[in-house]
């Protein structure tokens, strides 16, 4: 492991339990997939048939702002999060020649919602790479946050040669969150859960984990992408989809094949997060166990062959969020070593 030391970070993805919205006049409402919410640039639409019906991915294809460097970076979001919640990284590769692509993966934000769909994180990979085909997308870097940490490890293992190297944001599934005690739950339960989400208590959960007890009136704006989607007619097959994803992250750990990682890797961790899955259906004793990111983080990092370990003592589960600037300059700092080799 190389050894990069900024900052330290925890993490923790706990489902939170949510009440009814507080909803005032003016609180925005958005269509079952986003409709009403504008991203910061075009959208393209990727047809795609899986799993024997015809669906849409939407992605944004952002150019380099003036010269070209030639790369290309995947943005793979989080589950609470879309490919809009990326605006600032993309704004900062884009100014250093990086061509961006950001999208959101099936069953997420602007893309197809389907009732009844088969979600894994090798279907959502192979989406993606269908979706890099199409763009004649050879090889490129594969970046992923929270949740997307998980799809990128997976893009990584499935796609080596199509993967140039891995940069991986306080992803989770950092621990088996199954075998160390959390009880399984039902997709039904997880759905009936997520029918009472609020912006209330989605900002309350942010402000604990995403953002380390800070909160600045900007992060609203993310708060309410993902409210105003339950306080429309979406408000069903939203919280239907998220229950099918939750299901699918408990379900289907990455922790075990790190070791199996073929390229360069960097691991961003923010030492406040503290995400776990299903941390609140645990035990008490078993619920202090879980979430440590600052100790998973390097022990994961030892365990990929070829990895960076940058660690932000005093941020959270949203580093690229919370401090942008301190977020990119040792992004773009591992980026432009790794081309120099």
């Amino acid at each position: 492991m190389r050894p990069l030391l900024l900052a330290p970070l925890l993490v923790s993805l706990t489902l939170p339990v949510m009440a009814k919205d507080n909803v005032t006049a003016d609180a925005p409402v958005y269509g079952p997939r986003l409709e009403g919410f504008d991203y910061p640039w075009p959208l393209h639409r990727f047809k795609l048939n899986s799993q024997q019906q015809s669906l849409e991915m939407m992605y944004m294809d952002v150019t380099p702002q003036g010269e070209a460097n030639g790369d290309t970076v995947v943005l793979m979001h989080g589950k609470n999060f879309c490919a809009a919640t990326w605006e600032s990284t993309i704004e900062a590769l884009t100014r250093k020649g990086y061509r961006v692509i950001a999208p959101d993966q099936i069953g997420f934000c602007k893309s197809s919602k389907p009732e009844h769909y088969q979600y894994s994180l090798h279907q959502l990979a192979a989406n993606t790479n269908a979706l890099l085909s199409h763009l004649e997308i050879e090889r490129a870097t594969i970046m992923g946050h929270s949740m997307g940490g998980m799809l990128a490890t997976r893009y990584a293992l499935m796609y080596p040669k199509a993967t140039y190297q891995l940069v991986l944001v306080d992803p989770i599934g950092l621990e088996d969150w199954k075998a160390k005690g959390v009880p399984w739950q039902s997709i039904d339960n997880w759905y009936e859960s997520g029918k009472k989400a609020s912006a209330e208590k989605m900002r309350a959960y942010q402000k604990e984990t995403y953002y380390a007890g800070q909160w600045k009136p900007e992060y609203d704006r993310w708060v309410e992408m993902q409210a105003g989607m339950y306080r429309g007619d979406g408000r069903d097959i939203n919280a239907w989809s998220q229950a099918l994803t939750y299901d699918m992250v408990f379900n289907q750990p990455v922790v075990y094949e790190f070791k199996d990682i073929e390229v360069p890797t960097l691991l961003m961790i923010g030492d406040k997060d503290n995400t776990a899955v299903g941390k609140a259906l645990a035990p008490e004793n078993i619920q202090k166990t879980l979430g440590h990111y600052d100790e998973l983080g390097p022990a994961i990092a030892d365990q990929i062959p070829d990895a960076t370990y940058v660690r932000f003592e005093d941020l959270g589960h949203s580093p690229q969020v919370q401090a942008p600037e301190r977020f990119h300059d040792a992004l773009l700092k591992w980026l432009s070593q790794s081309r120099q080799v």
